[in-house]
């Protein structure tokens, strides 16, 4: 059966115009609406201090002990030495400069996450995911009203995903690695990181 093209059960065309357009409307509110659950949630999952902490969060990491052929595991966040905390800082002076280098892990040159592996491997024997996404699902979330020295950090430069870490040395600075000079010390409060902090966790509890 060939239906008249400007008529639908006897609606005139103009009728059967705007219904498509309320219906054109109606689906590109619920697409946008549906967007938008990618990266805010009401569900019981949902951490209002971390927008991007939709999965479920790992709660325990591997360390290497030293003298055994396998790493343990431990629940997070882990308990260490407040002296390796400091250390670590130390680590981070001696490393100002050090150039940025894509997937680098070592004194040759870093990323941003490869820098944070080095450090948490080098200070605390812990085996850190690679990429900075990986680690911001790890452990606790913490508000940025109530940073420790030690946490991590989280950058989002296009606000949909986690692409940048760092770790918070107090006073409302942090260490990491820029892609322009490499280690360096920056303040959360500037307003380029300002604007794309994104969230943060403990990894580790100094005692």
């Amino acid at each position: 059966m060939t239906e008249n093209p400007g008529r639908l059960n006897g609606s005139s065309p103009k009728h059967h115009y705007y219904g498509n357009l309320r219906t054109t409307f109606l689906l590109t509110l619920l697409l946008a609406t549906l967007a938008g659950c990618n990266s805010i949630s009401t569900s019981s999952r949902y951490d209002p201090d971390c927008k991007y902490s939709l999965k479920k969060r790992k709660t325990h990491i591997s360390r290497i002990v030293p003298g055994s052929p396998v790493p343990v595991t431990e629940e997070l966040p882990v308990k260490v030495p407040e002296r390796s905390v400091q250390q670590m800082f130390s680590s981070v002076r001696e490393r100002f400069g050090t150039t940025y280098v894509w997937g680098g892990r070592s004194l040759d040159g870093f990323d941003c996450s490869g820098f944070v592996q080095y450090l948490y491997e080098e200070s605390f024997q812990l085996l850190m995911p690679r990429t900075s996404a990986d680690m911001a699902s790890l452990g606790q979330v913490v508000p940025r009203r109530k940073l420790q020295p030690g946490d991590l950090v989280f950058f989002s430069n296009g606000g949909r995903t986690i692409d940048h870490v760092g770790i918070y040395m107090g006073d409302n600075s942090f260490a990491h690695v820029s892609t322009s000079s490499g280690v360096r010390i920056d303040r959360l409060d500037s307003r380029y990181y300002d604007q794309r902090f994104a969230c943060a966790a403990r990894i580790i509890m100094p005692d």
